[in-house]
């Protein structure tokens, strides 16, 4: 049980090399949803792992309500220093938990004075202008879903450019991006060597909204000339947090990406890198997914086993 209970808070020292090999060699939509399942699993476990240090820190303090057996010298004695890293986990666990509430209100917050902002708007479909000198265009969940522009936006681009920037926000709607972005975001709080994933995940959910784009348009350079060009005018992040064209980031990146050949849709070679990305990021997950229920089962077992009857 030892290092089954600490190997969950150590594996996502993994994430960094994962997180670059997976953006920058496969697909940006198995990118996207690898690393967002990757993500999720490993903060989930590493949480587990940590709540599990917090009930046997919990216990060796004195005046505490948990039942007398659960700091006998047969717990201690089957987690190595947990004196230390048991007291250490109780601030930690509620640093993560205080970490996870505000950013999950501050995503709702945000979310709501974006649909208050397109209120008072006429409904005219999924596209909504709003008349705003300052450049900004991005994917608003509803429902309705909506596209919001800004006038500002729109002025600098051309018919072609305006439906590219249209085609790439309707794809981000399409593929609940959102939903990725929040869940990444959410788990780098829970471990902060997990945040490498969120960073990632925000530019491919982007190439995977361009690639969508570039497919639906058939025309890579207009793409790239849109994005280029928003990137340019926006000057910074869109008013709310929710995907957006002009988001800041590596648009060099994206236009060069645009201006070459699209990604291969296969799955990599085991030998590849994008294929040791892959790879490594299933070995890792399996194995914390596996380290935490062992050490679950066994803390459980040895638990109810020194509870006084």
């Amino acid at each position: 049980m030892p290092l089954a209970l600490y190997l969950p808070l150590l594996l996502p020292l993994t994430a960094f090399p994962v997180a670059r090999l997976a953006g920058d060699h496969l697909h940006p939509r198995t990118a996207t949803r690898l690393l967002t399942v990757v993500s999720v699993v490993l903060s989930v476990c590493s949480t587990l792992c940590l709540a599990l240090l917090v009930v046997v820190g919990t216990a060796q303090l004195p005046g505490n309500p948990l039942p007398d057996g659960w700091s006998d010298t047969e717990v201690r004695d089957a987690i190595p220093h947990v004196s230390l890293f048991g007291i250490l986990a109780i601030p930690t666990f509620l640093a993560i938990l205080i970490a996870v509430a505000v950013t999950h209100r501050r995503d709702r917050v945000e979310h709501r004075l974006a649909l208050n902002a397109v209120a008072g708007a006429p409904a005219g479909g999924e596209l909504t202008v709003l008349p705003d000198p300052m450049p900004y265009a991005y994917a608003l969940r509803g429902p309705p879903d909506r596209i919001v522009v800004s006038t500002g936006m729109l002025l600098p681009l051309d018919d072609e450019e305006r439906r590219a920037l249209i085609a790439h926000e309707r794809a981000h709607l399409r593929g609940r991006h959102h939903l990725a972005l929040a869940a990444t975001r959410l788990a780098a709080c829970a471990h902060p060597l997990l945040r490498p994933i969120h960073t990632t995940v925000a530019y491919t959910v982007e190439r995977w909204a361009d690639e969508d784009a570039a497919e639906a348009l058939g025309d890579r350079r207009t793409i790239a000339r849109a994005v280029g060009k928003a990137a340019l005018a926006a000057k910074g992040r869109p008013p709310f947090a929710a995907p957006a064209f002009a988001a800041p980031g590596p648009v060099p990146r994206r236009v060069a990406a645009l201006l070459g050949p699209p990604p291969p849709t296969a799955w990599p070679t085991p030998r590849s890198r994008a294929g040791v990305a892959a790879l490594v990021a299933a070995t890792g997950t399996t194995v914390s997914v596996l380290a935490s229920l062992n050490a679950a089962v066994a803390l459980v077992l040895l638990l109810i086993a020194a509870t006084p009857l």
